[in-house]
């Protein structure tokens, strides 16, 4: 009888400790992506998007949740323009998303909300050191980093092939060939007279595109430490002056600058030899037929340089599912998962490892821009990185170089009152 109630007892002890294993188990969550198991959790991923990449990353999730069978990932859709306002919302009614994508502009204002990625991720050296140094400032607050990289945008120079191949200019093929901006405009002159073209260059009209020529003659929007304007001394004055020269020889169209008219429309046309444009005109001009077109290296001022730009995933503190959030956002942006996405999404991956893609069209297009990239002044992104300060100004800025263009008011004269109006952001801050 003793034996029997032995055998019993010991029978009931395996039963209990394989229960409490699986008690323990259900409690924590499912890690990258290692086989289902763990609580049931359902992750909001608040997302918005530009083209076809919300479909791209639906088939992404489906890959996640079937081998992390307890989780579920709930994409809610919303119109870029309704971003910041949907997560303010959610956020003050207590009920924060688990994640969302957002941009460069929406970082800052959420960094305070955010979850730290590194500190899980073996520290924050390592962690940035996955992608591209240029993106940092955006998303290391603090040295915290406070969202991960998704893709990366990048400045850069698409011309019309047919055009220069008329005119029998040659455009650089390795990045010791840049031209200098006399060099460039002495080609597009030529372009314009030997190859037939109205025009010989469009320039998207935004203060970011604008800024590219800023950074490559010396200069900054700000101090390195955010303290000042640093806009209106000799290198922005600089750069104000070209961008002016470059309409009064006639070489840009004064339409798009003072006028409201279309670059990309002017492009298209097969009239003009170059756009100024970001890396996402290469999906746009994708269905152009009328005429050869291709990307070359922008010229140089003193330095080479573009400007970095991108979208991230930031996971939420008090979501409930902060561990899970994490790991999403952990596989999403690993080597593999990144390549996916950036490839068929046609987007510049912000990996260093990812910087040559088997794209299916573009890929020497996306490895020059990712050349631009590898070439940018770290003013770029300091700069563009304060997003609580530029949208103060950005507008102001972008009317002062028009009036520059158009001649109203004098370079030096428009850029400090730009500076005043950037140390008056600045000062509103610190209030």
């Amino acid at each position: 009888m003793q034996k029997v109630l032995k055998t019993v007892s010991i029978a009931m002890i395996l039963a209990l400790v394989t229960l409490m294993a699986v008690a323990c188990g259900n409690n924590q969550s499912g890690k990258g992506a290692s086989a289902g198991g763990g609580k049931n959790v359902t992750l909001d991923f608040v997302w918005f998007s530009d083209g076809n990449e919300g479909e791209i990353m639906k088939g992404i999730i489906k890959d996640y949740e079937a081998k992390n069978t307890n989780v579920k990932v709930n994409m809610i859709e919303v119109p870029y323009k309704d971003l910041s306002t949907k997560l303010k919302t959610m956020i003050s009614g207590g009920q924060p998303p688990a994640l969302a994508r957002i941009s460069t502009t929406e970082l800052g204002g959420f960094a305070n909300q955010a979850v730290e990625l590194s500190e899980s991720n073996g520290g924050l050296d390592k962690y940035t050191a996955q992608f591209v140094d240029s993106l940092k400032p955006f998303y290391v607050v603090n040295n915290k980093a406070v969202a991960a990289p998704m893709d990366v945008t990048a400045n850069g120079l698409i011309y019309n092939k047919t055009l220069f191949d008329k005119a029998g200019v040659k455009v650089p093929t390795s990045p010791d060939q840049v031209w200098t901006w006399d060099e460039f405009s002495a080609a597009l002159k030529q372009v314009m007279e030997k190859g037939g073209a109205k025009y010989g260059l469009v320039w998207d009209f935004t203060p970011q595109r604008w800024s590219t020529l800023l950074y490559q003659f010396g200069g900054s929007m700000m101090s390195p430490d955010g303290t000042k304007a640093t806009i209106n001394n000799d290198a922005g004055v600089q750069a104000a002056e070209y961008f002016k020269k470059l309409h009064t020889d006639g070489i840009a169209p004064t339409s798009v600058w003072f006028g409201g008219e279309n670059p990309n429309n002017l492009f298209r046309t097969g009239t003009v030899a170059a756009h100024f444009a970001g890396n996402w005109m290469i999906s746009n001009y994708k269905d152009i037929t009328n005429f050869e077109w291709g990307v070359t290296y922008m010229p140089k001022a003193k330095v080479r340089s573009s400007v970095p730009g991108g979208k991230f995933a930031m996971a939420f503190k008090k979501s409930g599912v902060e561990k899970e959030a994490t790991d999403f956002i952990n596989y999403i942006t690993t080597k593999e998962v990144n390549a996916k996405y950036t490839q068929e999404a046609l987007f510049l991956s912000p990996r260093k490892d990812n910087a040559k893609l088997d794209y299916a069209f573009g890929k020497e297009m996306m490895e020059l821009f990712s050349n631009e990239l590898s070439n940018t002044v770290p003013a770029a992104a300091e700069d563009w990185s304060k997003q609580t300060i530029v949208p103060k100004f950005s507008n102001d800025l972008k009317t002062t170089i028009s009036e520059i263009v158009a001649g109203k008011t004098p370079a030096k004269a428009g850029l400090d009152k730009v500076a005043g109006l950037i140390d008056k952001a600045i000062s509103d801050e610190k209030k």
